[in-house]
């Protein structure tokens, strides 16, 4: 099985990025092929309809998702909602890439926590044709911290990761279920 996440802040050291490192590092530690794609460190053009992307990161981002199982889709919560960021990214892609997938959705948030972002994030997954994870996860206030070695400083959004991506693996299973899963 193999999980693409997509960090989509463009924020150095974003903790939405960072909570996708550690989960990418659960997966990973787990046997499962996890991608991190952080497009604060290769962003992509503002996407056009009228024009062929001709960018590098853009067609990476086109073929990385394309060779996905599932995803995990990252977001700070800015003035409610997704960031800019990833919505452009997301504009390049379509049902091609996220038909059929199992999608989990996660945001960081300033306040207590991101639920906007996470709803509008998941109506995107659902006109993508994604299916949404039963799980979700937000970031807020003090639960934003994380250890020198990448992972949460507090236990109870270590769990809650690890549950969210429990949840999203037997999810990803159920759809695709030619696809070996490794736990």
């Amino acid at each position: 099985m193999k999980i693409l996440l997509i960090a989509g802040s463009n924020r150095r050291n974003a903790t939405s990025a960072l909570l996708l490192r550690y989960m990418a590092d659960v997966l990973q530690s787990r046997g499962i092929e996890a991608e991190l794609y952080n497009l604060y460190e290769k962003p992509v053009p503002l996407y056009s309809p009228d024009e062929a992307p001709d960018d590098g990161n853009a067609a990476s981002l086109v073929r990385a998702a394309s060779e996905a199982d599932a995803f995990v889709l990252g977001t700070p919560e800015y003035h409610g909602s997704v960031s800019g960021v990833l919505k452009n990214a997301l504009d390049y892609l379509s049902s091609n890439e996220f038909g059929g997938k199992a999608v989990l959705s996660v945001s960081s948030s300033g306040g207590a926590v991101g639920v906007s972002s996470l709803t509008q994030l998941q109506a995107i997954v659902r006109n993508l044709h994604g299916i949404n994870s039963p799980e979700w996860l937000s970031l807020g206030g003090n639960a934003r911290q994380f250890e020198a070695d990448g992972a949460p400083s507090d236990a109870g959004v270590r769990q809650r990761a690890i549950r969210s991506l429990d949840a999203l693996v037997d999810l990803a299973g159920k759809l695709r279920p030619d696809v070996v899963r490794a736990r």
